[in-house]
């Protein structure tokens, strides 16, 4: 949103008591290196679409900590006052590194690492999880009800079911991202330049004497675009016969009919058949009412006359599955220039991190431009342009494949440099577009929505034997 806020203390309070305490153990220019990542996919879908990077590179531009927070600080008595000057001259000193938005992502790869003062670089662990866990929740979700509509229009109708304020505005922009044409939301038009969508409610109806007035009122006052809601009284008696007789007297430059309720699959079929004996073939129907990717599906299957969708809260709150579960883990530790891995174990296996600074790379069949399989590597590890290169399933590692056709394309790009910013995030178009292009780098096999193909994601043999010399390790 275009009005700043200062949300450098909207953070977990233990990233502040741990703060205080490496500043007091001098430990706080230690050099830590974290990795946010996710470990499931939601909706048990094939891939999930990063977004959210922008509001992440602005949040970390503007880090800083004002009178009234170390004030709030102060009042609590458990920090130093050694650690509150240290905040109110502080400056953010990290390096990161990031996947771009609108790319398809995959469970444990690192969508951002995070290298700089342990203190600064742990501190900033909640606001980077709360950015990227929602926004690409929401474009996730929208790209597999994009994905339903097969090339109709689905417009973001949700911000009245946003859990709140930012949840709106910014959910419209991961709405955009993952494919959707528009959102209803005027602010995220406004600050992002997502086209704005918007007709009538029912209330304009019953505001007037009859459907017939309600209807041409409307359709005068905006006759180059004109969408009518033709389901207040009935549809199909009134209502679509109401909207034929003010199109065919007004004669609008667009016009659409939406249905908000019934049938979805009968009713659309029978306005068509209406719509197109009065002449009037260019008449668009848009439907919304509840909508998500499988009821899409199916009333499609069934024949139903649609042009465009309106989807409002099974998108805006990824009603099926709300949340996105990525977490944020320290992976390395650095002292005199030398580097420590570091790893976190677990009973359960997924929960088991990647240790070191790494990097991924996605490799594409040449023939196809399909995507083929992930690799995370050790940073500074390259995979050959030529030759063959062997992949392996991490989790199963008899599952091996030789790739001898393929190139490579290293995913991530460097966002800060010693605190400073180095990347400017793409348009929203130009993000929307990259995010179509890379879904269709995908096989069908991990685009379906029911057990999609588990698509390749291995670790190099470096990584690979870093990682069981770290469980032999700590296992003794």
């Amino acid at each position: 949103m275009n009005e700043k806020q200062n949300l450098t203390m909207l953070t977990d309070f233990y990233e502040l008591t741990m703060a205080n305490g490496y500043f007091e153990s001098g430990m706080a220019a230690d050099t830590a290196y974290f990795d946010l990542f996710f470990r499931k996919i939601p909706d048990g879908g094939g891939f999930a679409i990063m977004a959210g990077l922008q509001q992440v590179l602005e949040y970390l531009d503007g880090l800083n900590f004002s009178d009234k927070d170390i004030e709030f600080l102060r009042g609590k008595g458990i920090f130093s006052e050694d650690f509150l000057e240290y905040l109110k001259g502080f400056r953010f000193e990290c390096d990161l590194w990031g996947i771009p938005e609108g790319t398809p992502i995959f469970p444990g790869e690192p969508l951002i690492t995070v290298k700089g003062p342990v203190m600064q670089a742990q501190f900033i662990e909640t606001m980077l999880l709360l950015i990227i866990n929602h926004q690409s929740l929401i474009a996730t979700k929208a790209n597999r009800i994009v994905r339903a509509a097969k090339g109709r229009g689905v417009m973001e109708f949700g911000a009245r079911r946003a859990h709140g304020v930012s949840a709106a505005v910014y959910g419209a922009r991961a709405a955009y991202i993952g494919g959707c044409v528009g959102t209803a939301c005027a602010m995220s038009e406004r600050d992002y330049g997502i086209r704005a969508f918007g007709t009538m409610a029912h209330s304009w109806v019953q505001m007037h004497g009859s459907e017939y007035e309600a209807f041409k009122r409307y359709a005068e006052i905006y006759p180059e675009n004109c969408v009518l809601l033709v389901d207040t009284y009935n549809t199909l008696k009134s209502g679509v016969p109401n909207a034929i007789k003010v199109f065919q007297e007004v004669k609008p430059k667009q016009m659409g009919i939406r249905i908000d309720s019934g049938d979805i699959t009968y009713l659309t079929k029978k306005a068509r058949e209406m719509l197109d004996s009065a002449g009037l073939s260019d008449c668009t129907i848009v439907v919304s009412n509840s909508l998500d990717e499988y009821i899409i599906r199916e009333v499609l299957l069934e024949g139903a006359c649609i042009d465009s969708f309106g989807v409002g809260e099974r998108l805006i709150t990824s009603k099926s599955e709300p949340v996105f579960g990525g977490v944020y883990k320290l992976a390395a530790l650095e002292k005199d220039g030398v580097m420590t891995p570091k790893m976190k174990l677990s009973d359960n296996i997924e929960k088991i991190t990647d240790p070191g600074f790494k990097t991924v790379y996605r490799l594409y069949d040449k023939d196809t431009n399909k995507a083929i399989a992930d690799v995370i590597t050790l940073d500074g590890e390259t995979i050959p342009e030529s030759g063959e290169y062997e992949i392996f399933d991490q989790h199963a590692a008899w599952k091996r494949k030789v790739l001898s056709n393929y190139y490579v394309r290293n995913l991530r790009v460097r966002l800060f440099d010693k605190g400073k910013k180095v990347y400017d995030s793409p348009s929203i178009d130009e993000i929307r577009d990259y995010c179509m292009k890379q879904t269709n780098t995908l096989w069908d096999e991990v685009l379906r929505f029911e057990n999609p193909q588990t698509y390749y994601v291995d670790l190099s043999e470096s990584l690979w034997k870093m990682k069981h010399d770290l469980l032999k390790e700590y296992s003794k």
